[in-house]
């Protein structure tokens, strides 16, 4: 069934290969980012854009496909689309001509390869289609230029090109199909998002041949596009399209279109998106990835050797505690974790990078004015835009946990350090004027600016708040920044409060955590209203219904804080299906 006409090049799909490549666009076919296409390897080149169809009934041409061009749409293939599903991946209906056909588009899991296939029930109709190639990193637009390649070159029943000599090769093949070379470009096609996102809009592509088939019942047409002139199609897996295995090694995609695979995120992400589907293979070795990347007691914020984040190596320390608790693995966790668990609490302690270390009274002190060490990682200009250094309440809130889990874990040995950790934070982060606790003392100065961050301290594995507090923060909270798909990063009722994320990036910058709907905060304000008040009611329904409709399994990853809250940014977040998965299952 589809939805509204309205949507259908609003509404995205996605499908990966399990190694960091994958395929995305809309409903309706036409590409409306610079990141949508059919093949974007797994070192991220996106090499084919997408395929133009038509089909051919009693020699009257129907166009399929469809395409934003300044102030046009062309052609409007979507007004003969009359089904989309993901089964398991993409699959459109088309109904022309009383002709019915189907296409699927499948990414082939381990292989940077697509797969397209078209399928009639009908004989005596023809096919034709034209790739349309563009040969550039996945942040970039292609241009028409004279540098490009458009030779062919036969391999054995495919052919290949290789626009640029730094680029992979494309290898074409095809079942059947007549091929004629075409050599040409298409010009100006447009794609709003990067438009509303502040940059460049507008792309050419290039299509190097057509090929045409006599469709018959029973034969699809088939054309496949890879970076390996011959593959092998393993079977398909259940796991998340946000689980990859990358060098070899198990890790999370932070986020399609854009992001890598980052450690915060990993942690946030991994109970939801592995333990509770029962992956606990996947949680081990995405566990055991990032545990060999620590260094002076962190934990990359990206891979693989990027350090500054302050609570990704925090977080860590709760990701292993859920898959103690969901596998009662301890071994694993005490064999190859503990030495580093220790590794990074002894470096804490004493202190690590950007002035990191625990202070006389038992807490952290990361970073100043000039570093971004949260989650609210922010710049405009170089200068962060919610400077949080200091002492963050989730990083007071995440480090107590942290010496918490590693006590339980060593038998008592960090019960001092966990005991004065937590005494000192449960009193000194209240702020009884509000109910709920500061953002950040730095010194004397106790920033009261109401954010979300002191959510995460109440939902914890261990928490140091008492639970009449507890109540009364999440009274504030659900009063002020409550949305139907998350929590807001700041009070409406601050004058720093920005409700509508859009415009250039700096803008965008500027308002990405003062007000703005994180979707992943979900998680933390349903474990902490259950801890506390016994149930989170029916909080997790809109973001469960746009995750099975709207969505097509997958939540972006921000929200505008103001109705009607238009998703915005990355259109799947790992850590925001993560979480609400995990939610779901408290």
């Amino acid at each position: 069934m589809l939805p509204p006409s309205g949507e259908l090049s609003t509404r995205e799909w996605l499908e990966t290969n399990g190694i960091g490549g994958f395929a995305c666009s809309t409903i309706a076919g036409i590409n409306t980012r610079r990141y949508h296409g059919l093949l974007t390897t797994s070192d991220r080149w996106l090499l084919l854009s997408k395929v133009e169809e038509t089909l051919i009934v009693d020699g009257v041409r129907y166009e399929l496909s469809a395409n934003f061009y300044p102030g046009a749409v062309h052609p409007e293939g979507y007004r003969y689309l009359t089904d989309f599903r993901l089964d398991p991946y993409p699959r459109f209906r088309f109904e022309a001509g009383g002709v019915v056909l189907e296409k699927s588009v499948r990414m082939v899991p381990g292989v940077d390869a697509v797969v397209v296939e078209y399928a009639t029930s009908q004989s005596g109709v023809s096919l034709e289609v034209r790739p349309l190639v563009a040969f550039r990193g996945y942040h970039e637009l292609t241009h028409a230029n004279s540098d490009f390649n458009a030779a062919l070159e036969a391999g054995e029943g495919c052919v290949s090109l290789r626009p640029y000599a730094g680029l992979p090769p494309l290898w074409f093949r095809q079942n059947g199909a007549q091929l004629s070379k075409a050599g040409q470009w298409y010009f100006n096609f447009e794609y709003p998002i990067e438009r509303e996102r502040g940059f460049d809009f507008h792309e050419d592509l290039f299509c190097p041949f057509v090929l045409t088939w006599a469709l018959e019942p029973g034969k699809p047409a088939m054309l496949s596009a890879s970076t390996q002139e011959h593959f092998d199609e393993a079977p398909r897996s259940s796991s998340s399209p946000f689980v990859i295995t990358s060098g070899g090694k198990r890790t999370i995609v932070a986020g399609y279109p854009w992001f890598t695979d980052w450690g915060r995120d990993t942690m946030i992400a991994l109970p939801g998106l592995t333990l509770t589907a029962g992956r606990y293979d996947d949680a081990r070795a995405i566990l055991r990835t990032w545990a060999a990347h620590v260094d002076q007691g962190m934990l990359p914020n990206r891979l693989p050797a990027e350090f500054n984040s302050v609570d990704a190596s925090l977080w860590f320390f709760e990701a292993v505690r859920f898959y103690i608790a969901a596998t009662g693995d301890s071994e694993f966790v005490r064999s190859e974790l503990l030495d580093k668990l220790r590794e990074i609490v002894d470096w804490h302690v004493r202190g690590t990078r950007f002035g990191i270390h625990m202070d006389t009274d038992g807490l952290l002190i990361a970073g100043d004015s000039e570093t971004q060490l949260t989650w609210m990682d922010a710049r405009v200009g170089g200068v962060p835009v919610t400077p949080r250094g200091g002492k963050p309440v989730e990083v007071e809130a995440l480090w107590f946990n942290a010496l918490s889990v590693l006590d339980e874990l060593t038998g008592g040995s960090y019960s001092e350090l966990a005991a004065r950790a937590g005494a000192t934070y449960s009193e000194a982060f209240w702020n009884p004027a509000s109910g709920c606790l500061y953002d950040v003392i730095d010194g004397s100065n106790k920033d009261a600016s109401l954010r979300p961050n002191q959510v995460i301290a109440l939902s914890l594995g261990y928490c140091a708040i008492a639970p009449d507090r507890a109540r009364s923060i999440l009274g504030v909270v659900e009063k002020e920044l409550l949305t139907p798909y998350g929590l807001r990063t700041l009070a409406p009722s601050d004058p720093r409060y920005c409700g509508i994320y859009e415009g250039p990036a700096e803008h965008r910058d500027s308002v990405y955590h003062q007000g703005t709907v994180w979707p992943w905060l979900i998680g933390p304000y349903v474990a902490a209203q259950k801890r506390f008040n016994g149930s989170a009611g029916d909080v997790l329904d809109p973001l469960l219904s746009y995750m099975r409709d709207r969505g097509f399994g997958q939540i972006p990853e921000i929200f505008d804080g103001d109705a009607p809250h238009h998703p915005r940014g990355c259109f799947a977040q790992a850590w925001s299906v993560g979480e609400v998965l995990r939610a779901e299952r408290l």
